[in-house]
């Protein structure tokens, strides 16, 4: 089953490109378990969500699953779902939420329930989670925007659906160079960042672009502490 990473973003126009294959793989009419992580005030965000869902493939049924800040998820929810899609406030805060049930809903995906990480659901899907942080041994590596209230890069373990690491809101937040400090710094073997609206779906050790956006992957080069980056378009393959 294919793993597939969002890097955010909110244009309904690009919903079909964003998550059509991922609400396909998930069959007909499906009934899809979206994790709506470390948001409160009413249910503006996940009426949202199901628009967007819906206007990409109508036939389907978003099923809100909130989680307050500083709450915990529950697996047992997944058992009358056909898919899983992870969204959310900070990474720090999704992380956290996810933390005590990583191998479980890992388990979950492994045996078939298609997987989509929206932003902060992208970040933690991957062995290494990087959950914000703007400096490197108090070296600014990013913009301030992109830390979510944390000083030093903070990486924690992911749920390990992917090698490496995955930064989204790369264009717009400037998440690209905190990846490369990463792989750099020997925090992570490899990573992918994806710009908002742009898919990268992952089968086995191939991945595909699709969306509006770019896909960045940042690997080790030669020499110790030299990075190699390579950026992927619209309909682009690569292997992760």
């Amino acid at each position: 089953m294919s793993i597939h990473l969002i890097g955010g973003g909110r244009n309904e126009e690009a919903s079909a490109e964003v998550y059509g294959p991922f609400l396909r793989e998930a069959g007909t009419a499906p009934a899809v378990a979206c994790l709506v992580l470390g948001e409160g005030g009413g249910t503006e965000p996940t009426d949202r969500l199901a628009a967007v869902l819906r206007a990409a493939v109508p036939s389907c049924r978003p099923v809100p699953v909130p989680v307050p800040p500083d709450g915990a998820f529950d697996p047992a929810v997944l058992a009358g779902a056909d898919a899983l899609l992870v969204r959310g406030g900070p990474a720090a805060v999704c992380h956290d939420a996810l933390a005590g049930v990583l191998d479980t809903v890992a388990l979950h995906v492994l045996r078939g329930m298609p997987y989509a990480g929206v932003s902060a659901g992208a970040a933690v899907a991957a062995e290494h989670a990087i959950v914000g942080g703007r400096l490197s041994d108090g070296v600014p590596v990013c913009p301030p925007d992109a830390a979510e209230g944390l000083e030093e890069i903070d990486v924690r373990p992911g749920l390990g659906l992917l090698p490496g690491a995955v930064e989204p809101r790369a264009a717009q937040r400037g998440t690209l160079s905190r990846l490369v400090e990463v792989v750099a710094r020997g925090r992570a073997g490899r990573g992918v960042a994806l710009d908002e609206d742009t898919l990268l779906t992952v089968d086995g050790d191939r991945a595909r672009v699709s969306g509006r956006g770019r896909v960045h992957t940042v690997r080790t080069g030669n020499a110790t502490g030299d990075v190699v980056v390579r950026a992927y378009g619209a309909g682009e393959e690569f292997t992760i």
